[in-house]
């Protein structure tokens, strides 16, 4: 029986290294796999904004593929904490009757969707943010270079 609170919790506190792909679909999960490797060079931005400073270009591009997965991973936590009993069920539990508690929603349900979304959207809007900021700076940049 797959817990539906246990998977949102997966997907918000584990998602970006792909465990609530593991835990739902089993480890043979090629999405699951795949999740990591945004995540880790997301990280390898920041390494490179550590080593090179902000003006390093391949940062603006890489760390915001961690932010974006990180955030994509709380809209998964929510809309798993959100499924009803019965289409939770019928999706992963199918074995099991309509209103298994598997798929019942409790305050720890409840406590995944707010995590996920103020840490989800907090994650989403920085990302933006740190890309447009640091491409408007290289344009402003680059037009006074040309203007001298």
């Amino acid at each position: 029986m797959k817990n539906k609170t246990v998977a949102a919790w997966l997907a918000f506190a584990g998602g970006p290294l792909g465990l609530h792909r593991f835990y739902l679909f089993g480890m043979w999960d090629t999405l699951g796999w795949l999740l990591p490797i945004p995540t880790a060079l997301g990280f390898y931005g920041i390494e490179r904004v550590q080593q090179y400073g902000l003006d390093d270009m391949a940062s603006w591009w890489l760390i915001p593929l961690a932010g974006f997965t990180f955030a994509a991973c709380a809209l998964n936590a929510i809309v798993y904490a959100l499924m009803t009993p019965e289409v939770w069920n019928r999706r992963f539990n199918p074995s099991a009757n309509e209103e298994a508690p598997a798929g019942q929603t409790s305050w720890l349900t409840i406590g995944a969707i707010v995590c996920s979304l103020l840490i989800g959207a907090t994650v989403l809007m920085s990302s933006i943010v740190f890309s447009f900021q640091r491409y408007f700076e290289y344009q402003i940049e680059e037009a006074q270079k040309i203007s001298q």
